[in-house]
């Protein structure tokens, strides 16, 4: 391959709607970075204690479970378009409640965590929406590179966010780093405005360029207009909830059911949470920042960013993955190498070498940016449009809610032995379990872009 080949492929930004789609991942991205400093620094500031600090990630991760898989089949039966401008406007507002600090004062540890849970649950209504928006804005052929844009988007948020973020704590408070969340997501929200709509395709279609189709939804249910008779009575009022509600969840389970028996899909997922559940380490960022750094919030930044330069770097030569036709390989390769930085990162930790840390922090960032680029290329690809929803739903849960129960885990662990030693056993049950998966799922490793 040649060298020029291994850039990222910028050609869905000649599309203009993609390019509303790479603003908003950015914009959002930015100010939930920002934010998340804030947070972080706020719980463990207010409490010193890593259990409270561990349980972010839970008041975050419940709400992604049960609302992202609601958001799946709300995204099969709804506009999606449509979806996405709720949910986005929903964590503005929330945003904008946390910086009310501003005026009220630093909040009661309790409002604080019931916000950052309500932006969370918001977040997780759209986000099974915003996840089709790739496949149907861009042809077959540039969705890896599309995807990987918005990596590298994510990416870019990560290494620029918390570096903010701990300036504006230092300067400020955590009421302006707040305020910046909401009104960046306020912009995100009007570049989501400016799409075309988005409803769900018809079985009979494929996956491609956005086509004006109306979604396939029974009468009265999904289509939410029902029978002119059905407004009136209470009872009439119940019913046709009840039937929307067991719709809703036929459609969940329909989408459980597709990633239970698709092997791909499945091995994948597993993958995934192999790394994020047994060893995702940020919750343990404010204690080793604290024993290396002596609490400064300004460095507490720098953990996350050196996360996020591994990613950068990843997503400036993603090329390789992009223009790559074996994805499953991709992935496993990265969750290892994963496993393996974090292993570095913990016994760095250890040892008490700072720049160290930090340097596998970046490696692990990398990985992470491959793992995570390659896994949703295959789940957009392999997944017909119909089901797109309520399986983007799972991917949501299972990406977005790994983290969050991995990082709770992380500081329960941390709490009875150090973060040096939770990283470490963290690393090594990570490596163990991937490898089980890809021995026990080698439709992964074989999958192709190509079909064959």
């Amino acid at each position: 391959m040649r060298a020029g080949r291994a850039l990222v492929d910028l050609s869905p930004l000649r599309v203009g709607d993609y390019r509303r789609v790479w603003a908003n991942g950015l914009l959002a991205g930015l100010g939930i970075q920002v934010a998340t400093v804030a947070v972080l620094f706020q719980v463990w500031d207010l409490t010193r204690n890593p259990f409270w600090v561990g349980a972010i990630g839970l008041v975050q991760a419940v709400p992604l479970i049960l609302f992202g898989l609601v958001g799946g089949p709300l995204a099969d039966v709804l506009d999606r378009r449509r979806v996405a401008l709720w949910s986005t406007g929903g964590q503005s507002l929330a945003g904008l409640a946390l910086a009310g600090q501003l005026v009220l004062g630093t909040y009661p540890l309790p409002v604080l965590l019931g916000l950052v849970g309500v932006q969370s649950a918001f977040s997780a209504i759209g986000a099974p929406s915003r996840r089709t928006f790739v496949v149907r804005l861009l042809p077959r052929t540039l969705v890896p590179a599309g995807i990987a844009l918005l990596m590298l988007t994510f990416q870019a948020s990560m290494l620029v966010g918390p570096a903010l973020g701990g300036l504006i704590l230092g300067a400020t408070s955590a009421g302006v780093c707040f305020l910046f969340n909401g009104v960046a997501l306020g912009v995100a929200w009007w570049a989501i405005r400016g799409l075309p709509p988005l409803p769900p395709r018809p079985a009979r279609e494929r996956s491609g360029p956005v086509a004006e189709q109306p979604a396939e939804a029974p009468a009265g249910e999904a289509s939410g207009t029902g029978a002119p008779g059905d407004a009136g009575t209470p009872e009439r009022t119940a019913a046709r909830v009840w039937r929307r509600t067991r719709r809703g969840l036929e459609l969940l389970a329909d989408g459980i059911g597709t990633v239970r028996h698709d092997p791909v899909l499945r091995g994948s997922f597993l993958l995934d949470l192999a790394a994020t559940l047994l060893a995702f380490p940020v919750a343990l960022f404010p204690m080793v920042n604290q024993e290396l750094f002596d609490g400064d919030p300004r460095t507490l930044g720098l953990f996350m960013s050196a996360v996020a330069v591994g990613g950068m770097s990843a997503g400036a030569t993603s090329g390789l993955i992009t223009r790559a036709d074996r994805l499953g390989r991709i992935q496993v390769g990265a969750v290892a190498a994963w496993g393996v930085a974090l292993l570095g990162f913990g016994a760095a930790a250890w040892s008490g070498q700072a720049w160290l840390v930090l340097g596998f922090l970046a490696v692990a960032g990398a990985a992470d940016t491959v793992s995570v680029t390659s896994r949703a290329a295959m789940v957009q690809l392999a997944t017909p449009d119909q089901q797109l929803g309520r399986v983007s739903a799972v991917e949501h849960v299972i990406g977005l809610a790994g983290p969050d129960v991995g990082n709770a885990r992380a500081g329960a662990v941390a709490g009875l032995t150090t973060p040096a030693v939770t990283a470490v056993l963290g690393a090594v049950t990570c490596l163990a379990v991937a490898g089980w998966v890809a021995a026990t799922h080698r439709e992964v490793a074989a999958f192709r872009v190509s079909g064959r």
